[in-house]
C-alpha cells in the first residue's frame, strides 16, 4: 500500500474522530478546563489541521481506478448533486434544531428542506461523499470521501441523540421529521407537498449546481457528465 494512502487513512481518521471526541465526550471537560474560546481553538485546530493534511495527500496520491462506471450513472450522481445542493442551500436559508448550538424547537411544522430530512446539511455533505466514491472509484477517494460520509451521518445520529436527552421538545422534532430524506414521504406518514424544499433553497441550489456542472472540468479537470 502507498505510504501517502496510510496516511491519508490515519489523517481522515484523526479528522473523523477527533471531531466526534471532541463534539461529544470530551466537549464538556474540555470547556470546563479550558473555557468555550479554548475549546474552540483545540476544535479548530484539530478539524481544520487535519482535514487539510488529508486533503494535501489526496492531491498527492495518483488515481486508481477500482472498478468502471456505467454511462447512465453519470446522470443520477449529477441529480443527487442537484439534492446535495438544494439540501446544503436550504440547511444555511432557516433555523435549524438538529445543528450543533442551535436553539430548541420551536414545536411549529417542519418546513422546506427540514420536511425532507431534519439534518439536510449533513445529508448534503454525505450525498456529495456517495457520488464522488463512486462516480471517481479510486482508493484515495474512498479513504477521504468514506471518511466525510461517517462523520456526516454518525454525527447527526449521535447530535440527534444528545439533543434528544438535553433539549426539552427534541424529542417530538424527531417524531415529526426523518433521518433519511424523503422517509416520512415513501412511508405514508408525511404528505407530498413535504418533498417541496421551498422556491428560495430550489431556485438558489439549482443556479449552484449548474455553476457546478459547467466549472467542474476547470477546477478537478474531470468531467461530471462523463463527457
Amino acid at each position: 500500500m502507498d505510504s501517502n494512502l496510510i496516511l491519508l487513512i490515519i489523517a481522515v481518521s484523526l479528522f473523523v474522530g477527533g471531531h466526534e471526541l471532541l463534539s461529544h465526550p470530551l466537549r464538556a471537560p474540555l470547556v470546563a478546563r479550558i473555557g468555550e474560546k479554548g475549546f474552540l481553538g483545540v476544535y479548530a485546530v484539530v478539524a481544520l489541521g487535519s482535514l487539510l493534511w488529508a486533503g494535501e495527500l489526496w492531491k498527492a496520491i495518483p488515481p486508481d481506478r477500482l472498478w468502471l462506471v456505467p454511462g447512465w450513472a453519470y446522470a443520477a450522481a449529477a441529480a443527487l448533486m442537484l439534492l446535495a445542493f438544494v439540501l446544503f442551500v436550504g440547511s444555511v436559508a432557516a433555523p435549524n434544531p438538529a445543528l450543533m448550538g442551535a436553539p430548541a424547537p420551536s414545536g411549529a411544522k417542519p418546513r422546506g428542506v427540514q420536511g425532507i430530512t431534519r439534518h439536510p446539511m449533513m445529508w448534503a455533505f454525505a450525498l456529495w461523499a456517495m457520488v464522488h466514491m463512486i462516480m471517481s472509484a479510486d482508493s484515495r477517494t474512498l479513504v477521504l470521501a468514506g471518511g466525510i460520509l461517517v462523520l456526516a451521518l454518525l454525527g447527526s445520529a449521535m447530535q440527534d441523540r444528545k439533543k434528544a436527552a438535553a433539549i426539552p421538545g427534541y424529542a417530538a422534532h424527531i417524531a415529526a421529521t426523518s433521518f433519511v430524506p424523503f422517509a416520512r414521504l415513501l412511508s405514508g406518514r408525511a404528505p407530498l407537498a413535504s418533498a417541496w424544499p421551498g422556491a428560495a433553497a430550489f431556485i438558489v441550489g439549482l443556479v449552484l449546481w449548474a455553476a457546478m456542472l459547467h466549472f467542474h472540468v476547470q477546477i478537478i479537470g474531470v468531467s461530471p457528465l462523463g463527457a
